[in-house]
């Protein structure tokens, strides 16, 4: 890890070096170990540390961004001067104006020593609770238990200086036969607290038990309980289709038609908070703007999407904190997805269900329609029939093609104890769902695992 000293070093040594009319620089530090496991065996143990620092060059509007992972005075010179020559032969960009002026920030703790520090041998023998568990039930595991320490700083000329250590731990692990398997998973800042219950083992492997010998049903319309790996699943696509500034600019979200409607059910809330404990905490992106909190469902009512420091310009809006990497094609994304907790138990929502579907996680997922946020995909690792409020047995998995702002109008019941699931961009804290309705197209061609 780079501590602020090191890091604000190297910023300087940057700014003072470009010969440009604004310069941003972004330092990405990482040292992470994984602990890999197939066969109810370890395979692997790797360790990487990596830095790169990526500089952006502004000329009036031209701007050129480079990157490298050299961090001595010469190939910090050599990156300065790669980002001003592609800055000078770019084309004018219309849409860009400035790089962001400085902004007050708060620090938020997200650093782990045990994290930081984790071993092999600690991982190992976590991952022995998984294979050991599995093995007595007849079944093989497969996975990974993985620790990251990231240093986070950016600034620029124009006086923006932000800086952030943070540490990552995630667990995820399968437990497989030949005709059945259970998905499990566990994140946090803290290893200490990432699975001391042994939960992981014990979803996994109760899971694939009872995944056994699947039997097919007929595709349709059910009424479903969705654990948290499928939840975010789900909130991962929405975001990603409709919850961009630069989606609604370029009027592609659904956010176009229905912003301040209610059309979601009134006891869903969803927002983006980069300050969030339980999540996996950044105050800042990367321009180094504040990471403001954003509320994108208000008990069922469409609110506003997340912004940067170039499509909050054409808004008429502020950023909300939520830039990419540049060069970043994407727009701003959130990386920080809170859904609000209820406070039914799982046996409580699975109960009153006539006849239903509990599932453990999606599969293969792939948009069909943005505007609407209908995906396809299938379900995995862990599919079981609901009737008259008893899990009565595995269901061969099944192949969705489903409106996520359709299956979210009526949410029956939402649980209370939610769970950090790693996504795409961050994390997202979710809990479990009841969803009333949810369709199915047709069989999975992977069957029962």
């Amino acid at each position: 890890m780079y501590d602020e000293n090191a890091a604000y070093a190297i910023a300087e040594h940057v700014l003072k070096r470009s010969p440009a009319d604004q310069t941003e620089v972004v330092l990405w530090a990482e040292t992470s170990q994984l602990t890999r496991f197939a066969n109810n065996t370890i395979h692997q143990h790797v360790a990487e540390e990596d830095a790169q620092v990526t500089v952006r060059a502004v000329f009036g509007q031209r701007v050129g961004v480079a990157s490298g992972n050299q961090l001595d005075p010469d190939s910090l010179d050599e990156v300065v001067d790669r980002a001003a020559t592609i800055a000078r032969v770019q084309p004018e960009n219309p849409d860009f104006e400035s790089l962001p002026a400085p902004e007050i920030w708060e620090r938020t703790d997200a650093y782990r020593e045990s994290t930081a520090t984790c071993t092999p041998q600690r991982r190992a023998a976590a991952v022995a609770a998984i294979t050991d568990a599995a093995a007595a039930a007849g079944l093989q595991a497969a996975g990974a238990f993985g620790t990251e320490t990231v240093t986070l700083a950016v600034a620029n000329s124009l006086g923006t200086w932000t800086y952030h250590p943070f540490t990552v731990a995630d667990l995820h692990a399968v437990a497989m036969d030949d005709g059945a398997s259970g998905y499990a998973t566990r994140a946090s800042t803290d290893v200490d607290t990432l699975d001391n219950t042994g939960a992981v083992a014990t979803e996994a492997v109760d899971r694939a038990v009872r995944s056994r010998h699947p039997r097919a049903i007929e595709p349709g319309e059910y009424e479903v309980v969705l654990e948290p790996p499928a939840v975010a699943e789900l909130l991962d696509y929405t975001a990603y289709a409709g919850l961009s500034g630069l989606s609604v600019l370029e009027e592609r979200s659904f956010l176009n038609e229905a912003q301040g409607q209610r059309v979601l059910d009134p006891k869903l809330s969803i927002w983006d908070d980069g300050h969030d404990r339980s999540g996996i905490p950044i105050p800042f992106d990367f321009e180094g703007v504040p990471k403001r909190r954003v509320l994108f469902v208000d008990r069922g009512t469409l609110r506003e999407p997340v912004y940067d420091s170039v499509t909050d310009r054409r808004a008429g809006v502020r950023s909300t904190g939520h830039a990419l990497p540049a060069p970043n094609t994407y727009g701003p994304l959130p990386m920080h997805l809170v859904m609000g907790a209820g406070d039914h138990t799982r046996d409580e929502m699975i109960a009153g269900i006539e006849r239903g579907l509990w599932i453990t996680r999606f599969w293969y997922v792939n948009i069909v329609h943005p505007l609407t946020v209908t995906l396809t995909g299938t379900t995995r690792d862990g599919t079981f029939l609901i009737e008259n409020g008893e899990v009565v047995g595995p269901v061969e998995n099944l192949r969705f093609t489903q409106s996520v702002l359709d299956a979210f109008k009526e949410v029956p019941m939402i649980g209370r104890d939610r769970q950090l699931i790693r996504g795409w961009f961050g994390g997202a804290v979710v809990p479990p769902l009841r969803l009333a309705r949810f369709t199915f197209s047709g069989g999975s061609a992977e069957g029962s695992t």
